[in-house]
């Protein structure tokens, strides 16, 4: 993976410790995560539409969205898996999936440049809790609709498709693609249950070199339960940083790193005696499909569990 991808995703991480961007959220129990959304029973959007977000504040959409700047990642793969991608006028500046956003203009995630979003000339903007707040009321007050998907957990991710789709008029797209995460994470779980709890493996996260972990309030937390890992760090809250002391003293079976140098964590002083370093497991992931609450859920699930069990679900690509 290209280092100034790691380099990003580090980036974000040290803006999710400071305002606590996707965390927060007590993850499911694994048998309530796997996914209980069946079909909407409303079929038809009429406008003008009064929803309520993630934030439990009422957006008022007067017409069918043409012009969406969605000013998070996870959001934005989130709309354009519904089928809203043509609606999309911009994405933030952390947006990289799918390949439709390298085209599209560009605004800052995280020091939102109001100007720059108005002069779009949106008819919604799809932000996130991790957006400053300041910003999104200023945009508000200036009739620009904006609509907070934010996510904590995989049963929240379903809640955000609904609201998204109900704001796009996609909920036909809404139900295909509830129905097809759900198909998914139900066979990696059907696998993960097997697995006697005495042979689940101990996993230490690494976000990046400074040792900032994942709690056990934390969506990634989440995604590491369902696929058969236990968390060294469930004790701790959000994303803590630890010591090189406490790691050792947790000595996990099986280390991934999200920031990609594996080389680096292997020679490190003091954790020779580490079980992961001693037999080999230290792992350099992708780091998007574990850290975006949005559409490839499954896909961080399943990177993660043919990581941790490669004798059950075979060899990840590393």
């Amino acid at each position: 993976m290209k280092q100034c991808k790691w380099r990003v995703f580090s980036l974000g991480i040290a803006l999710l410790v400071l305002i606590g961007g996707i965390a927060g959220c007590s993850p499911q129990n694994q048998d309530d995560s796997a996914v209980q959304y069946g079909p909407m029973q409303d079929r038809s959007v009429h406008y003008p539409l009064t929803l309520k977000d993630q934030t439990g504040n009422q957006v008022q959409i007067e017409k069918e969205p043409k012009r969406i700047v969605s000013l998070m990642p996870s959001n934005t793969e989130l709309l354009f898996a519904l089928g809203a991608g043509k609606q999309v006028v911009a994405v933030s500046d952390q947006d990289d999936y799918p390949g439709e956003v390298k085209n599209l203009p560009k605004v800052s995630a995280f020091q939102i440049n109001a100007e720059q979003v108005v002069a779009l000339k949106p008819d919604l903007v799809v932000a996130s809790s991790g957006n400053e707040k300041q910003v999104l009321d200023q945009l508000k007050k200036m009739g620009i609709p904006v609509l907070v998907a934010d996510p904590k957990s995989t049963k929240e991710i379903y809640e955000s498709i609904v609201i998204l789709s109900q704001a796009t008029n996609h909920l036909k797209e809404a139900d295909q693609l509830v129905a097809k995460m759900e198909k998914q994470l139900r066979a990696v779980y059907a696998k993960v249950a097997q697995i006697p709890e005495e042979k689940r493996v101990k996993v230490w996260i690494e976000l990046d070199g400074n040792l900032y972990t994942v709690g056990g309030d934390t969506f990634m937390h989440e995604l590491l339960q369902l696929a058969g890992g236990k968390n060294v760090a469930q004790g701790l809250k959000g994303w803590p940083k630890v010591s090189p002391e406490q790691v050792v003293k947790w000595n996990p079976d099986v280390i991934v790193s999200l920031h990609g140098d594996t080389e680096e964590i292997k020679k490190r002083a003091g954790w020779q005696s580490i079980r992961a370093i001693q037999e080999g497991r230290v792992y350099a992931l992708e780091p998007d499909l574990l850290s975006r609450p949005g559409p490839r859920v499954y896909d961080g699930v399943k990177q993660l569990a043919e990581t941790l069990y490669p004798d059950r679900f075979g060899e990840s690509a590393r």
